[in-house]
This record gives structure tokens, C-alpha cells and sequence, in this order.
């Protein structure tokens, strides 16, 4: 169930309601001011329970049904680097262990230069979320579904290749987490690498719709990225 299908599901439950109830509702949310987690959706929600077109097992099925459909949606509501880097780098250390943060003492010649070391590996973690590119909104009402057929793009960028043997891209969709691991050259060498800046030195990668059929070799099940890694980076 996506937002727009719940929106719509409630908008027959508010056309159920008695005149004077839609008209009092709509006022209500005229002016309604929201601070979370108190939103639009719980203030209606609430009020089609308290006036009985909607009981509370009901609600407990629809928000199970939409929580399970969208599982990985607030993740669209952190911070470009809070996500990227932050819940990028700590995500793939709770799938393996194995992934450590670098130190001077597993690799002398560390200065910040990368994200996460794995057996000698040097590793760049880069983290986007599939967004609607045709609409506007905050990223949390532009996300998508991995079913979806909208077009979607996610942008994977400062990229140097001289600092890491492996990256790792981790595409975010509302409801499912795909990852990419592609070595130092496949990187430099990949047809849809560009520069970020003119004349800088760090270049991006874009996955949208159109491409995404072209990174399938590189996609990896979670269980077996540590290994893959460590493979491509020799």
C-alpha cells in the first residue's frame, strides 16, 4: 500500500462519514498545525475511529498492511548525510561484523580517506534512495516501491578512485534494500560515471529506470557482501 493508496482508502471512509462530520473534519484540518509524530494521517485516522467508520481491528490491519509495505520509509526522512554516511556505513557493519572502521592501527596510512576497512580492504560506502523524478515534495512523498513503474533516480556521488579498492552502492526503495559492490575499476570504467563538478575531481554514478537493467552483475545478496568485497578488491 503506497500513500497515495491510503489517502484514498481514507477519503471513502471521510465520504461515509454524516455532512456535519466532513465539514467539521475539514475545518479541523484546515487549521491544523502538525508536529511529529502528530501528522494529518493521525488526526484523521483518530477521528474516523471516534466516529465509528473505522474500528480499531480495522486500523490495526491497515496500518500492518502499510507498515509492511513500506518498511524502509523512514529512511527517506533523514538528513542527505545523516543517510549517506551515518546509516550507510553503520548498516553494512550490522549485516557483518567484519566490517570495521578504519583505524591507524589496521592501516597506518588512514586519514579519513574512506569509509570502512574489511581484511585489508579499502571500502567506500555510497547510499541513495529512489526517488520520483517527476514530482515534487519532500523526499519522503517522492519515494518509491521497487514495483513501481514511475521513472526514479538515485545519485551515488563523491566518488574517488584513487583512496578505496571496493565500493559498495546501497539503493533504498520503501520497501526493499538493494546493493551494489563494484571494484576500483569497474567504478573509473563504468559508462555512466561522470563528473560531479566541472574540472573537480570527484565523479558520480546515476541509477535510474533507464540503466538499472546494466548493474545487475554487481548486485549482491547481503549475506555474501563481505566476500564479494573482499574478492574485487584484489
Amino acid at each position: 500500500m503506497t500513500t497515495h493508496e491510503l489517502r484514498a482508502y481514507l477519503d471513502r471512509l471521510v465520504i461515509s462519514l454524516e455532512p456535519r462530520d466532513q465539514k467539521l473534519l475539514q475545518a479541523r484540518l484546515n487549521g491544523l498545525v502538525s508536529v511529529f509524530p502528530f501528522n494529518e494521517y493521525e488526526y484523521i485516522l483518530t477521528f474516523l475511529v471516534d466516529r465509528r467508520a473505522l474500528s480499531f481491528r480495522e486500523y490495526e490491519k491497515l496500518r500492518a498492511n502499510y507498515v509492511s509495505s513500506n518498511r524502509y520509509l523512514d529512511l527517506f526522512g533523514l538528513a542527505p548525510r545523516v543517510f549517506g554516511q551515518i546509516w550507510g556505513e553503520q548498516h553494512l557493519q550490522d549485516i557483518d561484523p567484519r566490517f570495521q572502521k578504519p583505524t591507524r592501527t589496521l592501516d597506518p596510512n588512514y586519514v579519513g580517506q574512506y569509509d570502512l576497512w574489511l581484511d585489508g580492504a579499502r571500502v567506500e560506502v555510497k547510499a541513495a534512495r529512489a526517488i520520483h523524478t517527476k514530482q515534487r515534495g519532500a523526499v519522503s512523498s517522492k519515494a518509491l516501491r521497487r514495483d513501481s513503474l514511475e521513472p526514479f533516480w538515485m545519485n551515488f556521488q563523491q566518488l574517488k578512485f584513487d583512496v578505496c579498492d571496493a565500493f559498495v552502492f546501497i539503493g533504498v526503495w520503501v520497501d526493499e534494500i538493494v546493493y551494489w559492490v563494484l571494484s576500483h575499476d569497474q567504478v573509473k570504467s563504468n559508462l555512466y560515471l561522470s563528473h560531479q563538478h566541472r574540472g573537480g575531481v570527484e565523479y558520480q554514478i546515476g541509477i535510474t529506470h533507464k540503466n538499472i537493467l546494466a548493474f545487475e552483475a554487481y548486485q549482491v545478496a547481503p549475506q555474501e557482501l563481505a566476500n564479494v568485497v573482499i574478492e574485487k578488491s584484489k
